[in-house]
């Protein structure tokens, strides 16, 4: 190398390693990873600002999905690609004194369908399997947000109508052929590869639900109300109207209960 490319090397060496480091610093990691503790995909959801609530011409909007507001999540964080199913749960109960839920539904006797959601368990329950598997339950923020995956003014994740080739709700009809729950994966992923963040079961989220919250709610990765009687459920079900499935609609459940119709899915904000 002559001495005149020898300089001009040097002096652009520091442009060249910071313009590399910025560019690597905005590459995303792998969009799935498998958590060692449970089994279960989890996806990589970026970091972005949405419109939360009630989404332009959704005459079926109730009082708590208003008003729309902006939210900004400020951090990047993982979801489990599914609802956590009957396998991963039992594997959360063999590596804990955690027991099963209190009775198998009967179109799930004995929990033998493991690739079902898991359900009939209390928000007490998910909190402390996800936990377990390193992470926590959603923010309602931060599942709405990944649920409409960059697509913010859809009333459902992938369009603004639901067919029996979109979810698994009440009847059945199309690819929707299960009465109950369906295996997870069973319908088309949303944008970010999450599957069933409409139908199949409810998901418990961390917040507390008050109907007004969004009137006062915080502009970045809003928590949810200090305190309650219930927990936010999100998703709809098997066992509700379509209209319910709405991204929008959110609904409260007391946490010490469960029920054959709720399931959940986690978060982790970091991987090893």
């Amino acid at each position: 190398m002559s001495n005149a490319n020898k300089s001009f090397f040097w002096v652009f060496l520091p442009v060249i390693l910071t313009a590399v480091a910025a560019l690597t610093a905005q590459t995303p990691p792998s969009k799935v990873k498998v958590n060692p503790k449970d089994g279960l995909e989890y996806v990589w959801i970026p970091p972005g600002k949405f419109q939360m609530g009630c989404v332009p011409g959704d005459d079926g909007c109730r009082s708590d999905e208003k008003p729309r507001h902006r939210v900004e999540i400020t951090k990047d964080f993982w979801m489990s690609r599914t609802e956590v199913t009957v396998a991963a749960y039992k594997r959360f109960v063999e590596a804990t004194s955690h027991e099963m839920p209190p009775q198998a539904p009967s179109f799930n006797p004995s929990w033998g369908k493991e690739d079902h959601p898991i359900v009939n368990v209390s928000w007490d329950d998910a909190d402390a399997y996800c936990k377990w598997a390193g992470g926590g339950l959603p923010t309602e923020a931060e599942w709405e947000y990944a649920a409409r995956g960059g697509r913010g003014d859809l009333k459902y994740p992938w369009g603004n109508k639901l067919t029996r080739y979109d979810a698994n709700s009440r009847g059945t009809g199309g690819q929707d052929a299960w009465t109950n729950t369906s295996p997870v994966e069973s319908f088309p992923p949303n944008a970010y590869g999450l599957y069933d963040m409409a139908g199949n079961v409810w998901e418990w989220c961390a917040d507390f639900h008050a109907k007004d919250y969004y009137s006062s709610s915080p502009a970045q990765d809003p928590q949810g109300p200090p305190s309650g009687k219930g927990r936010v459920l999100r998703g709809g079900s098997w066992n509700f109207d379509p209209e319910d499935l709405r991204t929008s609609y959110r609904v409260r459940y007391l946490p010490v209960y469960g029920s054959y119709s709720i399931g959940f899915r986690c978060t982790r904000e970091v991987f090893p």
